[in-house]
């Protein structure tokens, strides 16, 4: 009987090979139906009505004008914020559904809200505007192994609150037909959408709330939630009878629709003269806005420096909640370490990538599957081969004449990526025909693509040989993508599910072969004899002996069964370098070429794998570069809350990207490990520290724009 465990790499057909999305020519030539796409007949256009204040009393609302409009269909308006507080800019009061959108828009600005201006806070970069008691912790004796240390470096980092910006704005079509309610959202948690918010503001149960979401445009961890715009969404279909589009407008959907949080911190590291680093002192603050989380694990990676200590200060600010953004505060962190750690080595005089390797006994051995220290100097050196580290690196503050000055800069990096609980359905037909069900989404790491692929490995069969469904709550529930989970759940609840159909076509099949179904093997589109290869039957042949009823087995991924049986696995290593030019003269940096070696453990798609880290990389590079969220202390109001002034990488902006995917023994060995997250941790980090080595001082503060960079140079840094 065939075996639940992935096959050994001799014996992978597709498994770990480089394969083009199955989804690929749909998105190319925009025949794929995004949330936007859907236009039900009947359709209302929803608008909302946002505060405009940072903190402000609601004295009252009044919809009547918005109502009396021609076109208009409902209105909707939150009475429970009236005599209350709003308390970031975009906060939602009220909203209108009409025929045509620009009805809506029209209405909306109709709705008459009265305000009490009230006090506001959506500064960051003081930790003297700290709320609640600092979280301490020490390790050792911070204090005299600083004093003792026989080199000492003071830094200043910061990096700044930016929006998750998913091409795709937050939002759905609601539609209530015969007493149930359909949804298309843009969501990454198809199985979890339909929750008890959704039953409550239309009176309709849970289980007859549909959910299809075939195609997302990004979501970065801010898509698991109905969210407010969703129930509201619904409530206005209940109150019309009528499907209902309600998506956030750009200016909406940089403001309110979840942010990275920002990180300060001044950092104070001691090393002996050989390089040995003795202890590290950090007073970190920053903001989530009116929830989230700060960054807390510090140091970064390097978490057994035998003296560390940090001091985390939250602030508090009227400004949209944080959500999390690919990774969630490992970004904040890497940058944080790195950037400071970077700067001991040069205070040192001594070469970035030795100082490195030689810390890497102080990396909890935990990461990276047990063997960080190695795996990391392994990642470093093939890192440091790619991008002509030897030929290129030099110490800090590039000595050549001229305007161009060139660096180097490294950071590392680690993730968990555990998969996720994961349910799927596999049916085999007498035709032979093959197809797989579940309730998992596409967010874009190439879900479809990779349970087809191991579904078509498992059963012998080409990659068109399966037909995969998934998006819809109607289907085995699987989770929401967050934590690069995705990939890891999908592929053992799909390899489980195939596996235990194929079985069951082996015990029909095995005694037209004369032998047990033990004995038996599906290969290249053949259930086959695995000692006689010659004595054989075609697919067709073998689900004819099915009779008249297909074949449907569910698989099921239980996390830490999967993981005891190494299905999945967890703890990820990664490094990256950047080679960068910066125009001392204008302050403009360059990127000329980054380099990404990522472990993952076992591949199941190589080329969406690398996509995936390509991805990264580019999304790195953004907020290295362009990113940032701008906000007017005065108002509270976000400054640059659209495509023109909320600047993002283009191609140009990106240089030449290398990927090399740690692969072979020790590494694709191991169980599924998602992907989605750890490459996007280190391009700031690794970026800053290439602009402080070619300009001879620390610009300490990401995003690294022209005047950032400029001023830095009055300071003292390289001259031409």
């Amino acid at each position: 009987m065939a075996k639940v465990d992935w096959p050994a790499a001799d014996k992978r057909a597709l498994i770990g090979k480089r394969i083009s999305r199955a989804d690929g020519p749909v998105k190319a030539t925009g025949a794929a139906k995004y949330s936007y796409d859907v236009n039900r007949p009947g359709l209302l256009y929803a608008k909302l009505v946002w505060s405009p204040y940072a903190r402000a009393e609601v004295v009252s609302v009044d919809t009547g004008p918005a109502a009396a409009l021609p076109g208009v269909k409902a209105v909707w308006k939150d009475d429970t914020l009236i005599g209350k507080e709003v308390n970031f800019a975009g906060q939602i009061l009220a909203a209108v559904a009409a025929q045509t959108e620009e009805i809506a828009a029209e209405a909306a600005r109709r709705v008459k809200v009265e305000y009490k201006p009230l006090e506001h806070q959506v500064r960051d970069d003081d930790p003297a505007l700290s709320q609640g008691n600092p979280d301490k912790r020490e390790d050792g004796n911070v204090d005299d192994a600083l004093a003792k240390a026989e080199v000492v470096v003071n830094g200043r980092y910061s990096i700044p609150v930016i929006a998750h910006c998913c091409l795709e704005p937050h939002g759905q079509v609601t539609e209530i037909r015969d007493g149930e309610l359909y949804v298309w959202p843009s969501t990454q948690n198809v199985s979890g959408y339909a929750d008890r918010s959704l039953a409550e503001a239309t009176e309709i149960p849970q289980n007859k709330i549909h959910v299809d979401c075939q195609y997302m445009g990004g979501g970065f961890g801010s898509k698991f939630g109905v969210d407010k715009w969703g129930t509201i969404g619904a409530a206005l279909s209940k109150q019309t009878g009528r499907p209902v589009k309600l998506m956030l407008d750009r200016d909406l959907e940089l403001m309110i629709a979840g942010n990275r949080p920002s990180a300060h911190a001044a950092v104070k590291v001691g090393a002996s003269k050989d390089g040995t680093l003795t202890a590290i002192d950090a007073e970190i603050w920053g903001t989530a806005g009116m929830g989230g989380t700060l960054p807390r694990d510090f140091p970064y990676i390097f978490t057994k420096i035998p003296n560390n200590r940090r001091v985390v200060k939250r602030i508090q600010a009227h400004r949209g909640s944080a959500r999390a953004w690919r990774a969630p505060n490992h970004p904040q962190l890497c940058f944080l370490t790195m950037s400071a750690l970077a700067d001991m080595a040069a205070g040192l005089k001594m070469d970035e990538l030795e100082f490195f390797l030689k810390n890497l006994q102080f990396v909890d051995p935990k990461m990276g599957g047990g063997r960080a220290p190695e795996v990391y100097a392994e990642e470093l050196r093939i890192a440091a081969d790619l991008i002509g580290y030897k030929q290129k690196a030099h110490p800090r503050g590039d000595p050549s004449s001229g305007p161009i000055k060139r660096g180097l800069g490294m950071a590392l990096h680690t993730w968990g990526g555990q998969g996720h609980a994961s349910e799927c359905d596999v049916t085999i037909s007498p035709d032979g025909s093959v197809e797989a069900k579940l309730g998992s989404q596409d967010l874009g790491t190439g879900a479809r693509t990779c349970v087809g692929i191991v579904v078509a490995e498992t059963l012998g069969l080409p990659l068109n040989g399966v037909k995969v469904e998934i998006g819809k709550n109607d289907y085995p529930k699987s989770g929401g993508s967050g934590g690069s989970t995705t990939i890891g759940g999908v592929s053992v609840s799909s390899r489980q599910a195939a596996t235990a159909v194929l079985n069951e076509l082996l015990a029909k099949v095995a005694p037209r072969l004369g032998v047990e179904p033990d004995a038996l093997e599906a290969r290249a589109g053949e259930i086959r004899v695995t000692a006689d290869p010659g004595k054989k039957i075609s697919w067709k042949e073998a689900c004819a002996t099915l009779g008249v009823m297909p074949v449907t087995k569910r698989g099921v991924n239980t996390p830490g069964e999967s993981l005891n049986a190494g299905l999945i696995s967890q703890g990820v290593g990664g490094v990256q370098m950047a080679d960068v030019a910066v125009d001392i003269e204008t302050g403009i940096v360059t990127i000329n070429e980054m380099v990404a070696v990522q472990d993952c453990g076992l591949i199941i798609d190589l080329k969406t794998a690398e996509s995936q880290v390509y991805g990264a990389l580019i999304m790195g590079i953004t907020y290295a570069l362009f990113e940032e969220a701008v906000y007017d202390p005065k108002t509270g109001r976000m400054l640059n809350a659209d495509m023109e002034f909320y600047r993002l990488a283009g191609i140009k902006d990106v240089g030449k990207l290398k990927v090399h995917m740690m692969t072979g023994k020790g590494y694709d060995d191991r169980g599924v490990i998602g992907l989605g997250e750890p490459p996007v941790i280190s391009p700031g980090a690794a970026i800053a520290n290439a602009v402080a080595n070619a300009i001879g001082v620390r610009a300490p503060h990401l995003p690294l724009t022209p005047d950032r960079v400029l001023a830095v140079l009055q300071k003292g840094g390289a001259t031409a």
